[in-house]
């Protein structure tokens, strides 16, 4: 799994956006399970300012002291499910994705271990799920959504897996990650034939 994570974002350039605003860092957690790789999501609390009760990956906005975008998704994302950095191997950067309130986010492809024990933080995180990346590959959207970004449409699948439905920023990052990994061909730039 490292190595075909390695191969295809070595290969990929990321997205930046020149913009001026605050930052966040996310990671994409995708387990090193060779034969069925997941990827980890949240669910965020009720009790949340913001994307209350929307599932998420783990990250957050960047702290003074973070040295790097990449110390602010492994710092959030211990403080969230429980992963100590030393448990994840950072990948590569995806491309930037810009939230509802106008934060630049930074997403990081990370491999975890399967079978890494975690705990969700009650004040932030209402439970931690995994679904499958043969899931998403097949594409089987429950929708797709469209949303307006610096002048442009975008056609954003939303999935859904059991009680979850996987839509928005989160989507987007999923996406860029189908489709520099996996070749997925989702394009978000037309609708969906």
């Amino acid at each position: 799994m490292e190595d075909l994570l390695t191969e295809r974002l070595s290969k990929y350039a990321p997205r930046q956006l020149a913009l001026d605003y605050p930052e966040a860092g996310v990671l994409v957690p995708v387990t090193d399970d060779h034969r069925n790789p997941e990827i980890i999501f949240t669910l965020r609390s009720e009790h949340m300012k913001t994307h209350r009760g929307q599932v998420a990956f783990p990250g957050g906005k960047r702290d003074p002291e973070d040295a790097s975008l990449a110390e602010t998704a492994l710092r959030e994302t211990h403080e969230e499910i429980g992963l100590p950095p030393d448990q994840v191997r950072l990948i590569a950067p995806l491309s930037q994705v810009m939230s509802l309130h106008r934060i630049v986010v930074t997403p990081y492809v990370g491999l975890v271990p399967v079978d890494h024990p975690l705990q969700a933080n009650p004040a932030e995180i209402e439970s931690i799920f995994r679904v499958p990346v043969s899931f998403f590959l097949e594409d089987k959207r429950e929708r797709t959504d469209t949303l307006s970004f610096q002048h442009n449409t975008l056609y954003v699948p939303c999935y859904r897996w059991e009680r979850y439905q996987i839509w928005g920023l989160s989507a987007v990052v999923l996406v860029d990650f189908l489709n520099a990994v996996y070749d997925a061909g989702i394009d978000i730039l037309e609708p969906p034939r």
